[in-house]
């Protein structure tokens, strides 16, 4: 092994240590239970206490694990935590359904199954009133089933949005917005307004029963929030405010934590791709036009013989036509770069499965653990299978393209697959407008499994690093996205 490999290694390793340091120490004192609710997965966790009932909810294309944050700092301070996947999402196995434009639709079915779980926790609770905490889509589901249910106590909703708050609904409630998030921000202040015209961030409102503030959370947006070090403290000081309790507990850096734990797994594999047997396949650079053609025509392409097809086969939303987009994508790339550079050599089974068994197991039992979910239901085997017939394909062409190329090339080819997908969403706004969300994923992807498959390919071969790749974009995008059934 190289002095660099090992400086690399030994780096990472303390990096790792000092992760799982955090990570682990934030679970300490607590007792974590999984179990089912119906078919609705719920985590139990607590001090084993016995404090007031709290029940945490996550926002759209979430789950219980992204949540865990706020759930582990209430239950250290004494609280009964019980946070849920809904409908969809995580390892819940039923599809949402319904009508996602309509409150009477999709909502509604979110708001019973909330209900179903704060009947749960108020069971558990002794009589005391239920907390909510929510993030994101589920700061409405949240208003919307306290204006429906007896004994609920105080609101927090995170990076919040809902037409349901009311000037006198809900009663009790704190609104936490990143600061990296202006409209939300907005919208936290305005629900103040509708107490004080003249409140800010930070002053409480209300009187005669009813409690209000708006806060905004430093230096984060809507996911970095959910590791907020302020905002599980206020989160926590709100409900101890309302239960009259002064207990604490220490807030541990589990977003950097979990950061450098994920990245310290991604350094380790440089070292363990340098295990793999050399197979040397020099390329031939592509021209400025040859360049232009690998990425314009597919960009160009793709969405347009894709878009007019109806796609809704897969219980998965957008999935379906994300998969025959990723077929069409990387298929053209495919065949304008064996016309400019000839036959591509075949995959190396073994350092494709390296790259498989260290991404999806290392990487991601670490982020299914600590992170989000990462692991599905035996609904979505099938759907991951029917995404690899694009996954694949796309990333044999990604890699192969980006195979000892330079920077700015590999930047414009992955902007030119991005560019494609906007296009889509133009052609068909209504029925592709959640392929937007999936532009964060694509990007992650790239900075972190992207990266390890470089290694693999200066080692194997850009064909084993694609083959490895693929498998693992179908699965990172067959776990992450809800199943929603018409």
């Amino acid at each position: 092994m190289r002095r660099r490999d090992l400086i690399v290694g030994l780096a990472a390793l303390l990096l790792a240590a000092w992760s799982v340091w955090v990570l682990e120490g934030a679970r300490q004192g607590v007792v974590i239970e999984d179990l089912r609710l119906g078919e609705t997965p719920v985590t139990r966790m607590s001090d084993g206490s016995g404090g007031p009932p709290v029940v945490i909810a996550h926002g759209f294309a979430g789950s219980r694990q992204m949540m865990q944050a706020y759930g582990l700092t209430l239950a250290r301070a004494g609280y009964s935590v019980h946070a849920f996947d809904f409908l969809g999402h995580g390892r819940h196995p039923m599809p949402m359904g319904g009508d996602v434009t309509s409150v009477e639709g999709t909502t509604r079915l979110l708001v019973d199954q909330t209900a179903d779980v704060i009947a749960l926790a108020q069971a558990e609770g002794g009589g005391a009133p239920v907390a909510l905490l929510g993030h994101s889509m589920a700061t409405d589901v949240l208003v919307r089933v306290a204006a429906e249910t007896h004994e609920i106590g105080p609101l927090v909703l995170i990076s919040p949005f809902s037409q349901a708050i009311t000037a006198t609904q809900p009663k009790d409630l704190l609104l936490i917005a990143g600061a990296w998030e202006a409209r939300l921000s907005e919208f936290a202040l305005e629900q103040v307004h509708k107490v004080d015209a003249e409140a800010g961030f930070g002053d409480m409102v209300g009187g005669d029963g009813l409690r209000r503030m708006a806060l905004q959370a430093p230096m984060v947006e809507h996911v970095a929030i959910l590791h907020s070090r302020a905002a599980q403290r206020a989160a926590l000081d709100w409900l101890n405010g309302f239960h009259g309790r002064d207990r604490d507990a220490p807030v541990p850096q589990t977003g950097w934590a979990l950061i450098g734990l994920l990245t310290a797994i991604v350094m380790l594999f440089s070292p363990v791709a340098r295990l793999l047997p050399r197979n040397e396949q020099p390329e031939t650079p592509l021209s400025a036009r040859g360049l232009a053609a690998v990425v314009l025509l597919p960009a160009l392409a793709a969405p347009l013989l894709a878009a007019p097809v109806d796609t809704k086969v897969l219980p998965v939303l957008v999935a379906d036509y994300l998969a025959l987009h990723l077929m069409i994508y990387g298929g053209l790339q495919l065949a304008v770069l064996g016309w400019l550079r000839g036959r591509p050599g075949w995959p190396a089974p073994v350092a494709a499965g390296l790259l498989v068994v260290w991404t999806l197991g290392v990487f991601g039992l670490a982020l299914d653990r600590y992170g989000a979910n990462f692991w599905p239901t035996p609904g979505r085997v099938a759907i991951i299978a029917a995404l690899c017939l694009g996954a694949v394909p796309f990333m044999l062409a990604d890699s192969w393209l980006a195979h000892r190329a330079r920077l700015w090339q590999r930047v414009l080819a992955r902007v030119g697959f991005l560019a494609s997908l906007g296009i889509a969403v133009a052609l068909d706004f209504g029925g592709l407008f959640f392929l937007l969300m999936i532009a964060p994923v694509i990007v992650l992807f790239f900075l972190t499994f992207g990266v390890m498959g470089r290694w693999v390919s200066r080692r194997a071969g850009p064909m084993a690093a694609g083959l490895g790749l693929g498998l693992a974009l179908a699965w990172a995008l067959g776990v992450s996205f809800p199943l929603f059934s018409a």
